[in-house]
């Protein structure tokens, strides 16, 4: 789960859970280092993870914040990238990041690297990031001989973590959206999936990087908050064919890397519960029910034989639906809408029912993982 300083007690209060997840974010000169005396930030979260018998995932969603200029997120992105300032003090943050995670050498740490920027360039240069100018302090012994390219700005962030702290596990983002076309939306065959998602590994292949693990994601949003705030129409929500296209793609990333997959930032809405009725904090969805609640664990074991070793669910923007009570409103039970008929379990904005079936998951049968 998404999980803020001092709340992994309540965590491991619902389940046993095995991963936490925090963003580290803000411009890389002012933004996660200051949140505490030195980046303790990542001590401190470290050792309550560890309290708890979680590793900590760290969401280090830095390098679009560092540049304020830009006609889009990729231009913005691409400026920062090729601005040795700013990529002088990205590096400086990170190299502290780094040293605090090897304060805890026992500790297992996953660094989730960036998670739009591999997406964003692969849509501007294509399956070969070479293309991508990206300016490394000069005066950086650790970064000698590596080309000034995106290439080797993945290859400095495993050399320092090398160097630095080898407890940590990094973590390469595939976004569904960086061949141009997003098979979320485009509904294409399965065959176009496997295409789209071998253009992804070809670009991975190409940053001469072993990560040791792949994140990739549903949503950022739940399908009923991108649906009545943003518009689109009711495009987000998964049906069967979404999921098996959805486990194509994770497949394909799995058996062309051999790298284990982590699904992120899933949302946590739902369509039983009368707490989720389509507004601020409290949006539908279907994903939880959908993966938590089958016959025999059925959907989840098809998760699993794709290559998905862990789930992260987690809202990525204020407004969507949260697992705690992030509205403040209390156990709410307003009209049902659409059949969602359940009364509120609990105080959280969805009710309650991503707390019951993951308790009563870790209760039953859980599925082997690969």
């Amino acid at each position: 789960m998404a999980s803020a300083p001092g709340h992994a007690a309540t965590m491991a209060a619902i389940a046993p859970f095995g991963y936490r997840y925090q963003y580290l974010a803000g411009p890389a000169t002012n933004g996660w280092i200051d949140w505490a005396p030195n980046g303790s930030f990542v001590t401190n979260y470290i050792d309550e993870s560890a309290t708890a018998g979680m590793t900590p995932v760290f969401s280090y969603y830095v390098l679009l914040q560092s540049s304020p200029e830009g006609d889009s997120d990729e231009d913005r992105q691409a400026r920062a990238l090729d601005d040795e300032p700013t990529m002088r003090a990205y590096f400086d943050a990170l190299r502290v990041f780094f040293q605090r995670a090897a304060e805890r050498p026992g500790q297992d740490v996953i660094l989730h690297v960036e998670p739009d920027l591999w997406g964003f360039v692969q849509r501007v240069q294509g399956p070969d990031p070479s293309a991508q100018r990206v300016r490394l302090p000069s005066d950086e012994a650790l970064f000698d001989g590596l080309p000034d390219s995106f290439p080797g700005f993945a290859q400095a962030i495993a050399r320092m973590r090398d160097a630095l702290a080898p407890n940590v596990e990094l973590a390469f983002h595939a976004s569904t959206w960086a061949p141009l076309d997003d098979f979320i939306y485009a509904d294409p065959p399965d065959e176009k999936v496997v295409e789209w998602t071998e253009e992804t590994v070809q670009f991975y292949e190409q940053l001469g990087v072993t990560f040791d693990v792949i994140f990739a994601e549903f949503s950022d949003r739940d399908a009923g908050f991108k649906e009545f705030v943003y518009g689109d129409g009711g495009a987000s929500w998964f049906n069967d064919a979404d999921f098996r296209r959805h486990q194509v793609f994770v497949r394909t990333l799995h058996e062309r890397t051999g790298l284990p997959v982590i699904l992120w930032q899933i949302p946590y809405g739902n369509t039983r519960m009368r707490a989720v009725d389509n507004s601020w904090n409290h949006y539908q969805d279907n994903r939880v029910e959908w993966l938590l609640d089958s016959p025999g664990n059925e959907h989840l074991r098809l998760y699993a034989g794709a290559g998905v070793v862990a789930l992260l669910f987690g809202r990525g923007a204020d407004g969507a639906t949260d697992a705690s009570d992030a509205a403040r409103d209390g156990a709410r039970d307003p009209e049902p809408i659409n059949g969602n008929l359940q009364p509120s379990l609990s105080a959280a904005d969805d009710g309650g029912l991503f707390a019951e079936l993951a308790a009563r998951y870790y209760e039953g049968d859980r599925v082997p993982l690969p």
